[in-house]
């Protein structure tokens, strides 16, 4: 019905899902998501915040507002959709209120300090999140050892 060069023929679409699939693969083979525990992810999530905001700092120093306008907007998404979403604020636990309080408080700042250009703004996220990441990382799991 479909010649071969078609976009409908099968066989091409059967090539895309393939590549697709691959490429799929590769991006979470990069990412360390396959295999990633709540733990890890959390861990990555904090990774991804301090990147963002370092980048920031030393976009707002050269200038560069496009990549500062960026870099920020990224960190408060990560601190609003995963940070924050991942609270179980059901739980009843005082910790998570107190996450969600600190978070939202976070986003703002960082919002505020893409408005202003403010790098003292930037300062002060960074040097909240230094004792939860470090809080974070002391309750590692233990690692499993593999036989």
């Amino acid at each position: 019905m479909y010649s071969t060069s078609s976009p409908f023929a099968s066989k091409v679409h059967t090539n895309a899902a393939r590549s697709l699939a691959g490429a799929y693969s590769k991006v979470q083979s990069e990412t360390g998501l396959i295999g990633a525990d709540a733990h890890k992810l959390v861990a990555m999530l904090f990774d991804g915040v301090f990147d963002s905001l370092q980048e920031a700092r030393g976009a707002l120093q050269r200038g560069e507002v496009g990549l500062k306008c960026a870099a920020l907007s990224r960190a408060a998404r990560i601190v609003e959709e995963g940070l924050n979403a991942g609270l179980n604020l059901e739980s009843g636990l005082e910790v998570a209120q107190n996450l969600h309080t600190l978070y939202g408080y976070l986003a703002t700042l960082i919002t505020k300090a893409n408005l202003r250009s403010d790098p003292a703004l930037i300062e002060e996220a960074l040097s909240l999140l230094v004792p939860v990441r470090q809080a974070w990382m002391a309750i590692a799991p233990a690692q499993r050892v593999v036989n």
